[in-house]
């Protein structure tokens, strides 16, 4: 941990940080090889809920939402999400023009420069593949590069333990465990925190974009290298 010095008391204190505060997200659209995000709209409900409809396993580490008895109540649900501007949706679009997954930036706090990837919900057709990977990169790239912000947060239940590898395979750093954090569908969440900083994010954009490469994939769609070796994620 960096320090510099009180220049009245001498006392320990972090270093100066420059720059301007950092931007809010807004309706753009990230396009990469594999997909798209684009900003959650009413549209994107009924392609939703045919990705989603019956895996309720999706939703068990949602806090407050899921799963959803017909495409009625989902649609509130995208409806209600198309208008905050805090947590701010994105829908992932395959290259096929499909909705498959929404994501969302959180927490946003453009004085201290930090916000949170937050609510990934990924339809099972769309989990384990390079369009899985590519959203994360093109969210995180966005955050840090347009944006402007200096940390990158991820948030999970301490139970669920796919999110917490993916937040070490994408190259968050595990930062600890807040204790009877949350009350989520009146049961106790204690939640595992993990971040990315702006100066990590150079190397991480390297790991992200040599793992996207075409070249990374064998004839059949196998990883040549993983992208948990090239983040070394260990906890």
């Amino acid at each position: 941990m960096s320090e510099d010095r009180h220049p009245q008391t001498g006392q320990p204190v972090g270093e100066p940080v420059d720059g301007p505060p950092a931007q809010r997200p807004g309706q753009v659209t990230l396009t990469g090889r594999y997909g798209r995000l684009e900003k959650l709209s009413p549209a994107h409900a009924a392609p939703l809920w045919e990705a989603v409809q019956g895996h309720d396993r999706i939703w068990t580490y949602m806090p407050s939402s899921g799963p959803y008895a017909d495409a009625g109540a989902f649609s509130a649900l995208i409806e209600a999400r198309v208008t905050q501007d805090d947590p701010y949706f994105y829908a992932i679009v395959d290259s096929a023009g499909h909705a498959v997954g929404m994501i969302a930036l959180t927490n946003i706090q453009p004085a201290h420069r930090a916000i949170e990837v937050a609510h990934v919900l990924y339809a099972p057709t769309m989990q384990r593949t390079p369009l899985a990977t590519e959203a994360q990169y093109l969210l995180a790239r966005y955050a840090f590069e347009t944006l402007g912000y200096r940390r990158y947060e991820w948030k999970c239940d301490a139970l669920n333990a796919p999110s917490r590898r993916a937040a070490l395979r994408y190259g968050f750093s595990f930062e600890g465990i807040f204790r009877q954090h949350m009350i989520a569908k009146g049961r106790n969440r204690d939640t595992a925190w993990y971040a990315m900083l702006d100066i990590e994010w150079s190397q991480r954009k390297a790991n992200f974009e040599r793992w996207l490469a075409p070249e990374n994939f064998s004839a059949d769609g196998r990883q040549m290298t993983s992208l948990s070796a090239l983040n070394g994620a260990t906890e």
